[in-house]
Order: structure tokens, then C-alpha cells, then sequence
């Protein structure tokens, strides 16, 4: 059902929501809920507070301002009305709902031996809207296919957080899972470690994206422990993973890398030049264990993908107009 999302909203902030025109709606990434305080929308790029009346604006003390009632109900409703079984959930500061969903919590923490054992008195909810946008990958992927072989190469992802990695990820599993329309490249198997559960979106072990017909999914798992899984029992030939930069990971990957399996995975940077400098992917790079990288940049046109080789030589610069039709060297 579109907009399935607003059901997690108590009644007056869902009003206040359903209330939007149909293509902001369309658009929306992020509804900041923070009890006592503005509520807050971002789309595009772009953030609203939104008013009692319905309209936006970037003035916060118009705004509607969250009661403890909608806090409290809303905490009820992402938590299906059982709290104490999401404990994992709260002691990484984050709930994946159903839909591919994410939204973040903030409140008091309850530490125990130097970490975070619980968290309490939540009181800001960041909700993050995933969503499935079909095509999206289709101007890079050719450029991540080896010719001759048609093999997948080892691609590492990169953008801020919100410039649409995790999206395009999705795609690019469901197209390689799936092979091309007209059959000149295979299907191939695909292994999704979705350790958020924000790839697949899974409910009960059934994907609610489209990630292709060819594809196995290890749901909440956490991405080294998965990777390995995949690779000692279901013989992936394309292992997909998000926000990768620890140095399990890093090992995970070296060894999908050593088995043969290619590895298509995402990370948190502005440039390749800032992971060089993090432990866990610095190795990664130094050996250049990937062949190309995928560099996401949000325009107010759209997105921008800027596509290097192994050696982070520019390979390509696809601009969003280009997306339409051709595209031009980097």
C-alpha cells in the first residue's frame, strides 16, 4: 500500500502529515519527531517545519509542537505495543519496522560496563522513508560488469549519509540477481547480508523490495558474521552488504574477495581519498581490492554518480540529465 508508513504516526501528527500535497508526500525522506519541539520534514535535500494548519514553513515556533501523548503512542505503535522485545533494537539506538523502514531514537541512555545497555525516556524519533526506485541503477551497472566475463567487480559505494546509497544498492542487486531484459548477461546469484533490514526490507524472512529473483537474504544479520555465512553455505557470486567500515568487515570482504565472490557494498565518505585514512577500510583500499567506486553526490537536479577505477582514475560522470540519455567522461 503506498504510504503504508503514515499508519506509524499517532493521529494528529498522521493528519498533519496526510494533509501534504501527493508529490511532496511522494518525496518525503525524513519526519522528525521531538516531543516539546518542532516537527520537522526533509525532502529533496530540504527541510520544513510543519504547522497545526497544515502548511509548512521555516519558522519553528510556528510549528506543531509533539505532546508526550504523541511520543508515547508513537513509541507504542513502532514497537507493536511490546517494548521490552525490542531491547537489542533500543540498545542500538534504532528500530527497523517492516518496509525497510529505519527510525532512529534519542533519549537517556543506560550505560553498564563503559557501553549503552538499554535506552530510556525517548523522546525524539528520526523516521527515515525507504523506498524501491527501479532503474535507478541502470546507467551504472554497465560500468560495474567485467567484459568478456561478465563478471561483477568488486564496488565500493560511497556518499554522506541521505544521497541515495542504500537505494541504489537495492537496484543493483535486483538487476544483477535478475540479468539483463533481453538475456545478453546472466542472472547471477546474489547474498544480501541486511543487517538493518533496510535492503531488502524483510518481514518474517519475505523481502517486501524487489531484489531479485536469484538473491539470498540474511536478515539482521551483522555484516562480517553474515558475509562469512553466505560464503560457507549459500555460494553466493555476488555478496551485497551496506555501511561497511569495521575491521570485521574489511576481513569479511577480503575473504569473499579470495574465494572468488564479488562484493558490491556501500560506505559513508564525500570522497575515496577520506576512507584511506579509517582503519578498518584503509587496508581495503591500499590493496586495492576494488575495482570500481561509485561516488554519490545530491544535486538540485537529482543525483550525480561519478564512477572510478581501481587506481580512483575517473572513469565517468553521470549527471541527471545524462540519466535520460547519454552520458560523458570524467
Amino acid at each position: 500500500m503506498a504510504n503504508d508508513w503514515l499508519f506509524l504516526f499517532p493521529e494528529k501528527v498522521r493528519v498533519l502529515l496526510s494533509g501534504l500535497p501527493a508529490p511532496l508526500l511522494a518525496k518525503l525522506e525524513e519526519i522528525r519527531v521531538r516531543e516539546g519541539r518542532p516537527l520537522e520534514i526533509n525532502y529533496s535535500g530540504r527541510y520544513h517545519f510543519l504547522c497545526e494548519s497544515g502548511s509548512l514553513t521555516q519558522h519553528p515556533a510556528e510549528a506543531y509542537k509533539p505532546s508526550r501523548e504523541d511520543t508515547h503512542r508513537l513509541l507504542d505503535l513502532i514497537s507493536n505495543h511490546s517494548l521490552y522485545t525490542m531491547e537489542e533494537e533500543l540498545r542500538k539506538g534504532f528500530i527497523t519496522i517492516p518496509g525497510g523502514h529505519r527510525i532512529g531514537l534519542s533519549g537517556r541512555t543506560v550505560l553498564s560496563g563503559g557501553g549503552v545497555e538499554h535506552l530510556r525516556d525517548i523522546t525524539g524519533f528520526n523516521v527515515r522513508i525507504a523506498r524501491e526506485l527501479p532503474g535507478i541503477a541502470d546507467s551504472v551497472l554497465p560500468y560495474l560488469v567485467e567484459r568478456g566475463r561478465q563478471r561483477i567487480l568488486h564496488t565500493l559505494i560511497l556518499s554522506p549519509p541521505q544521497h541515495g546509497k542504500t537505494t541504489l544498492l537495492r537496484d543493483l542487486a535486483r538487476q544483477i540477481s535478475a540479468g539483463s531484459p533481453e538475456g545478453s548477461r546472466p542472472g547471477l546469484k546474489v547474498g544480501i547480508v541486511d543487517e538493518r533490514s533496510e535492503i531488502a526490507g524483510s518481514r518474517r524472512g519475505i523481502p517486501a523490495f524487489d531484489v531479485g529473483p536469484r538473491t539470498d537474504i540474511l536478515d539482521g544479520c551483522p555484516k562480517a558474521e553474515g558475509m562469512m555465512m553466505m560464503i560457507r553455505s549459500l555460494s553466493p557470486e555476488v555478496l551485497v552488504a551496506d555501511e561497511i567500515g569495521r575491521h570485521e568487515d574489511a576481513e569479511a570482504v577480503t575473504e569473499a574477495l579470495h574465494a572468488g565472490i564479488s562484493v558490491v557494498a556501500t560506505a559513508h565518505g564525500k570522497e575515496v581519498a577520506e576512507l584511506a585514512r579509517r582503519p578498518g577500510l584503509g587496508g581495503l583500499l591500499e590493496h586495492r581490492m576494488f575495482e570500481r567506486y561509485v561516488i554519490l553526490h545530491r544535486t538540485e537536479a537529482g543525483l550525480t554518480f561519478r564512477i572510478l577505477d581501481g587506481q580512483k582514475r575517473g572513469l565517468l560522470l553521470i549527471t541527471p540529465e545524462e540519466q535520460q540519455g547519454g552520458e560523458r567522461r570524467a
